[in-house]
């Protein structure tokens, strides 16, 4: 059984453009309006992946819309790193990077090792095959981090 629900939750990865939309979206799919779920990466050079929103389209999660921002650019936008309960990072980097910008905070920062699909497979059904394996991850992580919501 898992624990109880934080107040909020920030996913991190490199480019916020794959593993942390993934899943902030998911999260928010399973979790509604129970929690605070926000994402970043370490950089916003990259829009979000069409694998991605395929993918995540797949199991009921909307991700065309959503829009890749840094740590950087969360700060600017008034998301400060220390009003989260919780930074899940998915990524080397962006575990680092959010143990460095939470030094003086009291945030818990996870790191999730989840595949980094980019850059797998040559055919599109094997990329996409990376993608679901990616997302079947996060969402299994999720399933067993914290209880199960009500129906």
């Amino acid at each position: 059984m898992g624990q109880q629900l934080p107040q909020s939750v920030l996913f991190c990865c490199d480019h916020n453009s794959i593993r942390s939309p993934m899943a902030e979206g998911i999260m928010k799919k399973l979790y509604g309006t129970s929690c605070y779920i926000q994402s970043a990466g370490v950089f916003n050079d990259m829009e979000i992946d069409g694998f991605a929103v395929s993918v995540c389209e797949e199991i009921g999660v909307e991700l065309s819309r959503h829009r890749s921002r840094s740590f950087d650019e969360m700060e600017q936008w008034g998301d400060d790193l220390s009003s989260f309960d919780m930074v899940i990072a998915l990524s080397p980097a962006s575990q680092r990077r959010a143990l460095d910008l939470t030094q003086t905070h009291h945030v818990q920062v996870e790191y999730w090792p989840i595949l980094d699909p980019s850059g797998l497979g040559d055919r599109r059904e094997e990329k996409l095959a990376s993608y679901r394996q990616s997302r079947d991850q996060i969402l299994k992580r999720l399933e067993n981090r914290w209880e199960t919501p009500d129906p």
